[in-house]
């Protein structure tokens, strides 16, 4: 009978009562056979059974014993290689399958576990997006208060420094100025943590001058030239895709300012065989061998895509971040 038939129902057999089928089976195959390779072999045993014989039986048990285990080995494998993957396996890094090597009574179990895998990320990816909408959103609203009160409040208070400072006593002047030139280089930082929150450059002159704008940021601000290979004709973008290769140059970038120790960094976009791929680079300590909050963050962003995200990062020898989008993912429909 095939191990998977149905129930006259039309309910697959379940996978235990498939899985205690086989091994009786199996364990009444291997004593079949044991007692065939008896019945029809020279050798026979008396009762009682004497000394010379022994050694007969004890071969005859080993033999069976042996080609019973191996056959259960080989029938369960499956079940360890699921053990293996279940352990192993991370909603972030998608695409993690077992493969069902023909074993008909785990056929069930194996598929039902994949279709949980494919369930789980799609709902981990919907969620993803909302969360990361939202703080889209929040991001966008605080950069509008930073820019359009923090900021145009400080812009007010400098222009009333400027007339007091042109009626102010001379020697009140330098302390003036100073004070000046703080309120400056806070409006400054203001409106570069409102940009950084909210890419402008991105809406208004698109994802190839954001990335240039970003990697001089952070060579300015860093003091890491970073080296922008940048592909000219690159495919026509969505929005969000976009928006995913912005933010997550913009943590890579931010991670090598602020933990690589590096003297350099590489930033590139380019098409290869037909993907849209990011790579940052750096030749810094490396040696993030643990994901934190910011990979972690830009592995959902690249689940939102469909992408796929590495990063290779040996002790001293820096750290790459590659991101790598497949083709009917990037362009826009």
């Amino acid at each position: 009978m095939n191990d998977r038939a149905e129930w006259a129902g039309g309910a697959p057999r379940p996978p235990a009562q498939a899985l205690f089928r086989r091994l009786v089976l199996i364990n009444g195959l291997v004593f079949a056979a044991g007692t065939l390779v008896l019945a029809v072999s020279p050798a026979t045993v008396s009762a009682p059974v004497v000394w010379a014989e022994v050694p007969v039986l004890l071969v005859g048990l080993a033999v069976m014993l042996g080609a019973n285990a191996l056959l259960l080995r080989r029938s369960l494998a499956p079940l360890d290689a699921l053990t293996t993957l279940m352990q192993r396996v991370d909603l972030l890094r998608t695409g993690d399958r077992l493969a069902d090597n023909g074993n008909s009574d785990l056929t069930h179990l194996i598929d039902t576990f994949n279709a949980m895998l494919d369930r789980l990320e799609a709902e981990r990816s919907a969620s993803s997006a909302h969360a990361l909408a939202a703080q889209e959103g929040e991001r966008q609203r605080i950069a509008r208060e930073l820019h359009d009160e923090i900021g145009q409040s400080l812009t007010v208070v400098l222009l009333g420094l400027k007339r007091v400072v042109d009626r102010a006593p001379a020697d009140l002047r330098g302390e003036l100025h100073g004070v000046q030139e703080t309120v400056r280089a806070s409006l400054d930082e203001v409106r570069q943590v409102a940009r950084r929150l909210r890419p402008g450059v991105l809406e208004d002159l698109g994802l190839h001058s954001a990335l240039s704008a970003l990697a001089g940021d952070v060579s300015q601000m860093g003091g890491i030239p970073v080296t922008r290979t940048i592909q000219p004709d690159l495919p026509p973008l969505g929005a969000d895709v976009e928006l995913v290769l912005y933010r997550i140059a913009q943590e890579s970038l931010t991670n090598i300012a602020r933990h690589a120790r590096a003297t350099r960094a590489e930033l590139s976009l380019t098409t290869e065989d037909g993907h849209l791929v990011l790579r940052v680079g750096d030749n810094g300590r490396g040696g993030a061998h643990q994901d934190g909050a910011g990979i972690r963050g830009m592995r959902e962003r690249a689940l939102l895509i469909g992408a796929r995200l590495t990063v290779d990062s040996p002790p001293g020898e820096g750290t790459r971040v590659s991101l790598v989008i497949p083709s009917d993912r990037s362009t826009t429909t």
